[in-house]
């Protein structure tokens, strides 16, 4: 392992928590890159359009109440996401369409015509993104940056949960089959198991 940069008393000009993960193998310039590409996804691309696709979910009160667990939940991993960026010396672009543009996944747009089926694919293929992005994220860091790594792997336990409940929805509403999912009832809106979102929750 090569040997920590030392950063002298009083330094401000060099982080001691980012010299310990570059010493152990992080490219943490790499990492900053894919972190805000993770941010764009979660805020922009999904809490935005899930949003909308939420609303247009009409006449499904029990796919609209899924729809908003995820939802928020995703709100909740754009909370955690910001502060490790800053933490490691990077920045949120100064540029809402180009952080728009450099989202990690594809923004899951209403789709035309906006039936069940076809919101709860654009879904389901959402939450398949958000695994693959997140999987590549614990890649870089396990065993290196314990505290990147921890807020990884929380998310992606939420992602791995959502990619299933749109399976079991998508399932019974297109093909009417049974493919249980394990979902159960939150307790109150974003009241995540992971990422711990409920505060962030304002109805």
């Amino acid at each position: 392992m090569a040997e920590a940069k030392k950063i002298g008393y009083g330094d401000l000009t060099g982080r001691v928590g980012v010299e310990e993960i570059r010493a152990r193998g992080v490219d943490v310039d790499l990492l900053i890159k894919k972190l805000i590409a993770n941010a764009a996804a979660e805020f922009s691309s999904t809490y935005y359009y899930y949003t909308i696709l939420r609303m247009h979910l009409a006449g499904h009160e029990d796919y609209k109440e899924i729809c908003e667990d995820a939802r928020l939940e995703d709100r909740a991993h754009w909370e955690l996401i910001v502060p490790r960026i800053y933490e490691l010396g990077g920045e949120l672009p100064n540029d809402l369409p180009a952080f728009h543009n450099g989202a990690g996944c594809a923004p899951a747009k209403l789709p035309s015509p906006p039936t069940a089926v076809n919101i709860l694919t654009l879904l389901l293929e959402s939450e398949r993104c958000a695994i693959r992005s997140w999987s590549e994220i614990c890649d870089l860091t396990f065993g290196k940056d314990p505290r990147t790594y921890d807020m990884a792997a929380r998310i992606l336990n939420e992602e791995i949960e959502h990619e299933a409940w749109f399976i079991e929805l998508l399932a019974q509403e297109r093909d009417h089959k049974t493919i249980p999912s394990g979902h159960f009832r939150r307790g109150e809106p974003g009241e995540a198991p992971y990422s711990k979102n409920r505060r962030f929750y304002n109805p």
